[in-house]
């Protein structure tokens, strides 16, 4: 057994591919457009990673997604954790667990689908991280 991919649905695939992309620093590997089904699917994967792949599903006709929390997360490993919190804030992302501890931190997609970030080893905890409060869900 492979492990392939891990498939969510996207509302909006510019925003979508701004947070995975440009905020969580993943790369578009391939995209597929069917116009009889009317979706487009878009595969995302970590920098130097051959495994396992994102697939942002994108449903051409508007539809009401709930319950993201309920999918569970996604989880990567990331080289420095307050670095990449602090960027995916500066790009307006609330950071809804802090990296209080140096190791752990949660955000969510534009489509609420939880993102966990772990800090690869582990980093002494700092400010303003340290005192941070949790913000929303997770």
């Amino acid at each position: 057994m492979k492990y392939l991919h891990t498939m969510v649905r996207v509302t909006n695939v510019e925003d979508s591919l701004r947070f995975y992309c440009e905020g969580l620093g993943l790369e578009e590997v391939r995209r597929t457009e069917n116009e009889k089904g009317r979706f487009t699917l878009i595969f995302l994967r970590a920098p130097g990673d051959a495994g396992g792949e994102v697939e942002l599903t994108y449903n051409w006709d508007p539809e009401t997604y709930t319950g993201g929390r309920n999918f569970g997360h996604l989880a990567y490993r990331v080289q420095d954790i307050y670095a990449l919190c602090q960027h995916l804030q500066d790009m307006g992302v609330t950071i809804n667990r802090p990296p209080r501890d140096g190791h752990m931190a949660f955000v969510r997609s534009p489509d609420g689908i939880s993102v966990e970030l772990i800090q690869d080893g582990h980093l002494a905890p700092k400010e303003p991280w340290a005192s941070m409060p949790n913000t929303g869900s997770w």
